[in-house]
């Protein structure tokens, strides 16, 4: 019964929360936070990529904001120099992102832990400057980077014909990407892939010795999960409407892995929440009481979170429903009434002793 309540508790939220997203941006918000979630939908995408690679594989990476960042200037390089439609450009994008998850996660196959998680660190340091570099100036804007026209246009004619805004259009394509992408994720988990995936990160040597392809494996997580960082750096250069070096900077390498710790590593809606916190919670901590120092009430509450929910979001939420089952089981009253007193056990019969 316990399984099945939880059960119960999670499809029951999960449906009332895409319900209320979806009438979100019609009936709720405003342009601004329309668009702001826009950016959570994106970076929530980018964020079960990287708990695929992390939470379910257990491989370190601090380089997904480098895919992020050659998808974002695939797709506006494509709508600025070749005119496509911003649309057109998300597969294209993706595949590149995806082309460089596998030529990283090929070499990275001989690095393990702290060691992968440095060469991945030095690939989204690198990514800024490279765009930099003064010959690259005619192709990536240089330092000023690219201004994309008509991000927010779409190919159906919802925008043009006033139904939707632009910023409704990126919203809707942000979240019914993100939906695909967690079911996909969510049956990949489901399966034999799954399961390998999980045993390499339990073990890389029982996996081995359960005939699993490290090789193929590991460099599978790398392309999936950079697949979904290219879609989700399209789509923030579409919101963004630019694209420059500090677009893509080492802060949202580690906002993403922000996001994957703090909505629970492991977990499947854990990134969703994690993603809010790491669009929002900067946001908020520049208002109000804390505008002085935003930076010190972030760390300070991130320290917090990650003191009483070390699992993460979702794991602190188990974590409560488990202690409600405790004290439900503590305060279940016992039956009231006379009771029979318990049959004592007889004395055995003593052993004959032998005849001499």
């Amino acid at each position: 019964m316990a399984g099945l309540d939880r059960r119960f508790i999670g499809w029951g939220a999960g449906a009332f929360a895409l319900l209320l997203a979806i009438l979100g941006p019609l009936a709720l918000l405003g342009k601004f936070t329309t668009l702001e979630f826009a950016y959570v939908w994106a970076f929530a995408i980018a964020i079960v990529g990287l708990n695929l690679l992390i939470g379910f594989t257990g491989q370190i990476s601090l380089g997904n904001s480098a895919f992020m960042a050659v998808s974002g200037y695939c797709t506006a390089i494509l709508v600025t120099r070749a005119g496509w439609s911003p649309l057109a450009t998300i597969p294209v994008a993706a595949g590149l992102a995806t082309l460089g998850g596998v030529l990283i996660g090929i070499p990275a196959l001989k690095l393990k832990g702290l060691y992968l998680g440095l060469a991945t660190f030095a690939l989204a340091f690198s990514v800024p400057s490279i765009i930099r570099y003064a010959r690259f100036d005619s192709f990536t804007g240089g330092s000023q980077g690219i201004f994309i026209t008509g991000a927010g246009k779409d190919p159906f004619g919802l925008v043009d014909s006033g139904q939707l805004t632009s910023e409704q259009w990126l919203y809707y394509l942000a979240l019914v990407l993100l939906v695909a992408f967690f079911l996909f994720t969510r049956a990949v988990l489901r399966s034999d892939v799954g399961r390998a995936l999980r045993s390499i990160r339990d073990g890389e040597t029982v996996a081995v010795a359960h005939g699993v392809n490290l090789t193929y494996y590991k460099t599978l997580a790398f392309a999936l999960s950079a697949l979904m960082a290219g879609v989700a750096g399209s789509l923030d250069a579409m919101a963004t409407s630019y694209v420059g070096p500090d677009s893509f900077d080492i802060n949202v390498a580690f906002a993403l892995l922000v996001g994957a710790a703090v909505g629970g590593l492991g977990t499947q809606v854990g990134p969703i929440l994690g993603a809010v916190f790491s669009v929002w919670a900067p946001i908020y901590t520049q208002r109000g009481i804390f505008k002085s120092s935003p930076a010190i009430v972030f760390g300070l509450f991130l320290i917090l979170l990650m003191y009483f929910m070390p699992q993460g979001a979702v794991g602190g939420f188990y974590r409560l429903l488990g202690l409600r089952d405790r004290i439900r089981a503590r305060l279940v009253a016992a039956p009231v009434g006379p009771t029979s007193p318990q049959p004592t056990p007889a004395d055995p019969p003593p052993h004959p002793r032998p005849d001499p």
